[in-house]
């Protein structure tokens, strides 16, 4: 039947931010720009029933990449996500479940309930996680692989600028969806806290 997260070794399981990744996207205008931050970093701790783990993540807002240096600057500045004044996103886990969707998923699906924070703003958001396994690594590590979505408004966060266009229309979405490619490390006695 494939992975379960009862696979999982109880313990802190640290992200690699170099095998991981947090991606982004918005509609603009008629089309999707995609984003990603590239510093970040967190932890899940797995506890003896899995369902009972929690998990937390901060992102360095300053490290939006859009692959438009002009753009990234304005991303970062007040009129979004004033980086100056709120240079972390903070994720905190709050409880997990099985999910109930995705009949031909290939992985184990789950929701992990949590609390976004984002300039100072905390709203509940819920990831829909796929859980991939575990396994050793070429290192000597054992890893677990997660992938996980989210969609949320950026107004919910006061993130209001826009663009009015000519009929009613705005030059960016309100809906950012999320995406998470996840490699985790499980601590091991001589890993440092």
């Amino acid at each position: 039947m494939g992975a379960e997260v009862s696979d999982l070794e109880a313990g802190r399981w640290s992200i690699d931010p170099v095998h991981s990744e947090i991606t982004f996207t918005i509609r603009h205008l008629m089309t999707t720009v995609r984003g990603s931050f590239l510093d970040f970093g967190g932890e899940v701790v797995i506890g003896a029933d899995p369902l009972d783990s929690t998990a937390r993540a901060e992102i360095r807002m300053g490290s939006i990449d859009t692959r438009s240096a002009e753009r990234d600057e304005h991303v970062r500045s007040a009129d979004f996500l004033d980086v100056r004044r709120h240079p972390v996103m903070t994720f905190t886990g709050t409880g997990i479940e099985r999910a109930a969707v995705g009949r031909r998923a290939r992985s184990p699906r789950y929701h992990l309930d949590g609390e976004l924070t984002i300039k100072d703003v905390t709203r509940p958001v819920r990831l829909l996680t796929e859980f991939h396994g575990v396994g050793a690594d070429p290192w000597g590590g054992t890893r677990a692989g997660f992938t996980a979505t989210a969609a949320i408004s950026r107004r919910d966060f006061g993130i209001e600028f826009n663009v009015p266009l000519q009929g009613d229309r705005v030059m960016l979405g309100d809906e950012i969806t999320i995406g998470l490619e996840i490699q985790a490390v499980l601590a091991t006695a001589d890993t440092p806290a």
